[in-house]
């Protein structure tokens, strides 16, 4: 009966359940909150290392008339709206592929497409780099079938070496995404596929038609979280390009800008706060973006 009467309101003044949860409570306002708010007060800072003055919204004019935050930025968007559709679409047919009980190794493929998740970024970075250097692989072969007639300068032109950050990207988590779709897949009751089948509907139709809006809850998941990861790009650029975001900043993006004001040029906390709290207005747009044409579909 005591346990009845602490229902409702009552169970949020019942001091043992706070006494449980407070360390808890304590680390994430220690780690969490408070950081948030001190960084959300720096960025109305500006000055040289430690030494800092309030300046209002004086990062903010700055930001405008910065051009190599308005390259970082550009550099993002790019990635973002040409990398996160290539890498979803891609997971989404080889999961559908994978997902054939007739294929023959599809152990060995599932693993293999996955691998580059689990493997060491500086490793894979390396691999990149002699793999697509003028006298690599990629150009000896591309020649030799006659596809191209001299070596592509990969990490030294802005086009090709925005490429590269595209392609090592979509290879190291399109099996990362690959996994979600698998699962989900294996969860769709096969009996609408048989149904569709007899009713002689293509293969096309049914992916089209019912894998792709039975898997939109996954999907959207899927997209928010490689968007939150390709606006916070940093290691494939810092690695493939030795931490420059080169060649004239063609792959320089938000988080290794954000790195360079803070630990390469002259420390700056107060500016690279403030480039910070663009990329969370921009992930925060973004994914409220995509629930909300989500939600939109769905009526």
């Amino acid at each position: 009966m005591a346990l009845a009467r602490r229902g409702g309101i009552g169970r949020y003044y019942d001091v043992n359940g706070w006494l449980f949860v407070a360390p808890a409570l304590g680390l994430i306002a220690l780690f969490m909150v408070y950081p948030i708010l001190w960084s959300l007060w720096m960025s109305f800072q500006s000055g040289r290392g430690m030494m800092m003055k309030f300046a209002g919204f004086g990062n903010l004019v700055r930001l405008w008339n910065d051009p190599v935050f308005l390259k970082a930025l550009t550099n993002t968007m790019t990635y973002f709206v040409v990398q996160v559709p290539i890498m979803i679409l891609l997971a989404l047919i080889l999961a559908s592929l994978l997902n054939n009980p007739r294929l023959v190794g599809r152990g060995f493929f599932r693993t293999a497409i996955f691998l580059p998740c689990v493997t060491s970024l500086v490793a894979y970075s390396v691999l990149f780099k002699g793999m697509f250097a003028p006298d690599g692989i990629v150009n000896s072969t591309l020649q030799a079938i006659g596809i191209i007639a001299s070596p592509i300068p990969w990490l030294t032109n802005p086009f090709w070496a925005k490429t590269l950050v595209i392609i090592a990207i979509t290879w190291r988590w399109t099996g990362y995404n690959m996994i979600f779709y698998l699962a989900a897949l294996q969860n769709i009751d096969k009996s609408i596929y048989e149904v569709a089948r007899i009713d002689g509907v293509p293969a096309w139709a049914r992916f089209t038609h019912i894998t792709i809006p039975l898997l939109k809850p996954v999907i959207l998941f899927t997209t928010v979280i490689s968007t939150i990861g390709t606006l916070q790009l940093f290691d494939e650029v810092y690695n493939l390009t030795e931490g420059k975001g080169g060649p004239s900043n063609a792959t320089l993006t938000l988080s290794l800008y954000i790195y360079n004001l803070t630990f390469r040029f002259m420390p700056n906390f107060g500016y690279a706060a403030t480039v910070s709290y663009v990329i969370v207005i921009l992930v925060a747009l973004l994914a409220f973006l995509q629930f909300f044409l989500a939600r939109e579909r769905e009526k």
